[in-house]
């Protein structure tokens, strides 16, 4: 084909758009299988492309082979998603440079990737999960069902009767169905001793009155 052919805005766009995908399933599937080798073959042709029309030098091709590298790092050990973030910025500056720099750059780049992330997501749920994918995804929700709680529950002593520790001005200690806990009175001084009875709870503050 022509140099002119690889040098249209479209032909690049399918092919970074390929290599973006090819990343997203492997880091989703640790696979390392046909999306892999699509994505590497999309990669070769990019860039041997470019190199043919003048557009990018080894450096440029040095850069992205670091990132996957970086990525492919992360996918064989236990780490923390620090190489796969080292590895993608590397990948995004190679196509930068690749091509051209400025704002065209970007734009082809940001255009390439949103269509990746567009059809990743069509196919994201009928792929298995890798280690990594399930480091920046979270997968459980913390619920109460699940032994997750963000206060303490004291909803079981609404209505509940008991007496004073402390004297509450307003707030105070009670004994309340032989629980000690910080409450507050409903607005007058209650002296110690005096029965209470819990009536109303909001989170964790706990008002009482006096009975």
């Amino acid at each position: 084909m022509q140099p002119e052919f690889w040098a249209l805005p479209i032909i690049k766009i399918l092919l970074i758009t390929i290599i973006f995908l090819s990343l997203l399933v492997e880091v989703k599937t640790a696979g390392m299988g046909i999306g892999a080798l699509l994505g590497m073959i999309a990669a070769g042709v990019f860039f041997f492309s470019q190199l043919v029309t003048g557009m990018v030098s080894f450096f440029e091709i040095a850069v992205f082979l670091g990132g996957v590298l970086f990525i492919v790092i992360e996918l064989l050990t236990p780490g923390v998603g620090i190489f796969a973030g080292l590895g993608m910025i590397a990948i995004l500056y190679s196509f930068i440079l690749a091509l051209g720099g400025g704002s065209s750059a970007i734009y082809l780049l940001l255009v390439s990737l949103i269509l990746a992330i567009v059809i990743f997501a069509l196919v994201v749920r009928k792929l298995p999960s890798s280690k990594l994918w399930s480091k920046f995804i979270l997968k459980d929700m913390s619920t109460v069902s699940k032994g997750y709680i963000s206060t303490n529950d004291y909803s079981g002593f609404l209505g509940k009767e008991g007496y004073v520790i402390t004297e509450l001005r307003p707030a105070g200690t009670a004994f309340v169905d032989d629980v000690k806990l910080d409450v507050v009175s409903e607005g007058s001084y209650i002296e110690k001793d005096a029965k209470i009875r819990v009536i109303s709870i909001h989170g964790s503050r706990i008002v009482v009155r006096r009975i």
